[in-house]
């Protein structure tokens, strides 16, 4: 293990100055706002910004101030040694319930920092939690795999020991292990949801203990009663359905043909600064992005270790691996205690007559806000969710024993 600061060389810093000066904009039909996607005007407010007005080295401070940072070699079978970045705050009170938190696409760990704080000092009686929010391989500051064929399995095995020869290698179950965390629980949204719900299935009740998503993905039951859904319900399904007609474009670039994309997300920033930017506003319930934000967001990804185009091929292994977001690698069902967080303008949302699919469902909050950054959106809804699951009275109260979240 390493101690992590964040340190962009001046070098990196003045060629994205140089290739934001001679950016060629596209032209715009009239009054077409966001109908064929990111208006010209939000682009180059956001690129003036970037070029004259941002700066990194503050932002850059801030994240070294507030996050402790480190990275942490974990070998990964067949992938060989792949050097993690992760962000590892402890409670104050030394009984911090381990709680892994995980990412997905466009998010990082930087999706992590509004609600480490609220998790590792509590607030009178709530529980408190150790946080560990790793930068996936290829993300961040994480050093992206070499080889083919890296999906769900090696990324949830960053955290794990694998016990049989069946296998999956986990690098986020590693990870936790490596920390001294042989017993934890999950939190993830977006391909993070699909990550610990892999953890909760193949190490769950040994290590994972328990897991929270604010997303859940299954394929609908047959013979299901629609008579049954609530309006919220409906609600949601009839957005994912809406998402798949007009918002799921990138899903299938990303996932048939990432390379190609890969190059142009690599040579602009403003390609990739539109490509990110857009589903930020488009996957969020009116969050009011500063622009300072919006950029802080999309640097961690130009500035990434394995450049912007490793974070989208996971797409494409997901695709190819016979797993979708909706399937995992086993039918079996995870048995430990599940909770998971509702926002409206999640992208999807499936009714409860879903769930025996998914998990064992212990805990559910529907919210009147949010969407599908809820930890950087709601940090105060998600937090006080994980407190009601995993605080005195809750139904995962507890499960990791040892460490209950009180110091009595």
């Amino acid at each position: 293990m390493s101690s992590f600061k964040i340190a962009i060389s001046s070098a990196a810093l003045s060629a994205l100055k140089n290739r934001l000066e001679s950016t060629r904009f596209p032209d715009e039909l009239d009054d077409s706002g966001w109908e064929y996607g990111v208006p010209l005007a939000d682009i180059k407010r956001l690129v003036a910004r970037w070029r004259d007005g941002f700066d990194w080295r503050q932002e850059e401070q801030k994240l070294n101030d507030e996050l402790p940072q480190y990275t942490r070699e974990i070998e990964v079978d067949g992938f060989g040694v792949l050097d993690v970045h992760y962000v590892h705050k402890k409670s104050e009170s030394g009984q911090g319930i381990p709680l892994l938190f995980s990412h997905g696409w466009p998010g990082s760990f930087l999706e992590s920092r509004k609600i480490i704080p609220l998790l590792t000092k509590g607030s009178g009686g709530d529980p408190v939690f150790d946080v560990v929010a790793l930068s996936l391989p290829g993300f961040g500051f994480s050093e992206g795999p070499k080889k083919k064929g890296f999906s769900v399995p090696q990324y949830a095995e960053l955290g794990s020991i694998v016990a049989d020869s069946e296998l999956i290698n986990q690098v986020a179950h590693k990870l936790m292990l490596a920390l001294g965390y042989t017993e934890y629980v999950t939190q993830g949204g977006d391909v993070g949801s699909r990550i610990t719900a892999e953890m909760a299935l193949h190490y769950g009740g040994e290590h994972s203990k328990a897991w929270h998503t604010n997303v859940i993905y299954s394929p609908p039951p047959e013979n299901d009663d629609l008579s049954s859904y609530t309006a919220f319900e409906k609600e949601g399904l009839a957005r994912g359905e809406e998402f798949q007609r007009s918002g799921s474009g990138y899903l299938a670039q990303q996932s048939t043909k990432p390379q190609t994309l890969g190059y142009s997300l690599a040579d602009s920033p403003v390609g990739l600064l539109a490509w990110i930017y857009e589903k930020l506003v488009a996957w969020s319930d009116n969050y009011p992005w500063t622009d300072d934000e919006v950029l802080t967001w999309v640097s961690i990804y130009w500035f990434s270790r394995a450049g912007p185009a490793a974070s989208i091929r996971f797409y494409y292994e997901f695709a190819h691996s016979g797993q979708g977001f909706g399937t995992r690698s086993s039918q079996a069902v995870p048995t430990i205690p599940m909770g998971c967080s509702l926002f409206p303008k999640e992208l999807v949302r499936i009714p409860k007559s879903w769930y025996p699919s998914v998990g064992n469902v212990v805990f559910e909050a529907e919210h009147d806000s949010g969407g599908h950054f809820a930890a950087h959106e709601e940090p105060e809804l998600l937090v006080g969710d994980l407190r009601k699951m995993f605080g005195k009275g809750g139904p995962a109260f507890g499960v990791v024993p040892g460490r209950s979240g009180y110091l009595d």
